[in-house]
């Protein structure tokens, strides 16, 4: 069987690899040079997207923040979509299957959750979330060291994609500022109370932050300098800028916080966080602000 990937950055390079192990055979579209030199024999480098003609389903794999842009100028054959970024767009507070829709009338799913790029294009056991698509989709992307879980809810396991990089800033900001291990328990934890808010306010279902796309994805994400949104934070809390390649938490934050204060949802990490970024706040002064919140009941 074939599938397509468009992006061969970490991501997408896993991926390939992933599913060339598993004797699919892939068809992988980059723009530049691959992330990884080397690939199992089964994945195919095209120039052309048309050469993704007669897949059985198109991977997009590019930041989402240039998925707009991306399916705007670059028409695809016709082939179910999934959807890997994790992000919502800046421009129009939009979720990636809500632009996507905009541009493809083929099957939308989204796969998301706790997966490290490296530890999946080493084989390490992974588990994921495929939302959206249906049982043969599973079966088709699952491998066996990738194992896919489904769920109908696309809008949660969305927003549970996207907010988790909002509090991996928080939680590095705090490790970076050294304000210790307390202190990034109460953001992880706070900072779900406030995911789960939020995706709900966008239509997610309120279980779904308790599965892999949601809590698993924030566990993992908040945990490790592996976390290029985790990494980040740490680099501002150490009174550093902001580093080179894609950290899609940043421009989430501040679509996320947009979201929030239209929406009417109380998210006061959300909106430090996009304080952060935008230069309007120390992550002193920001952690201030938090700790002299009003105290309530959890």
């Amino acid at each position: 069987m074939k599938i397509g990937i468009i992006g061969a950055g970490a991501f997408g390079s896993a991926l390939a690899v992933a599913y060339g192990q598993k004797g699919l055979e892939v068809m992988l579209w980059a723009r530049r040079k691959p992330f990884v030199r080397a690939y199992p024999a089964g994945v195919h480098h095209v120039d052309d997207l048309m050469e993704l003609t007669g897949v059985e389903a198109i991977l997009l794999v590019v930041p989402a923040q240039q998925t707009a842009g991306f399916l705007a100028q670059n028409p695809l054959p016709e082939a179910p979509l999934v959807l890997c970024a994790k992000g919502i767009d800046a421009g129009s507070g939009q979720l990636q299957s809500q632009i996507a829709a905009r541009y493809c009338d083929m099957p939308i799913s989204v796969l998301t959750g706790p997966g490290f790029a490296g530890e999946i294009a080493a084989g390490l056991p992974t588990a994921l979330t495929l939302a959206g698509g249906n049982a043969a989709q599973q079966v088709l992307l699952s491998t066996p060291r990738l194992r896919l879980y489904r769920t109908d809810d696309m809008i949660g396991a969305q927003a549970g994609g996207a907010l988790k990089n909002v509090i991996a800033l928080a939680c590095g900001m705090a490790i970076g500022a050294g304000l210790g291990e307390s202190a990034r328990a109460a953001l992880l934890t706070r900072g779900f109370a406030e995911m789960q808010r939020l995706g709900v306010a966008l239509g997610g279902k309120a279980e779904t932050f308790q599965g892999l796309s949601g809590l698993g994805d924030l566990a993992l994400t908040c945990a490790s300098a592996q976390s290029r949104n985790f990494a980040q934070g740490l680099a501002f809390g150490q009174g550093k800028g902001q580093s080179e390649g894609t950290v899609e938490g940043l421009k989430t934050a501040e679509a996320a916080a947009a979201l929030a204060a239209k929406l009417g949802v109380e998210a006061p990490i959300t909106g430090i966080v996009a304080e952060v970024v935008a230069g309007r706040a120390t992550v002193a002064s920001a952690m201030e602000m938090l700790l002299a919140r009003p105290l309530k009941e959890e």
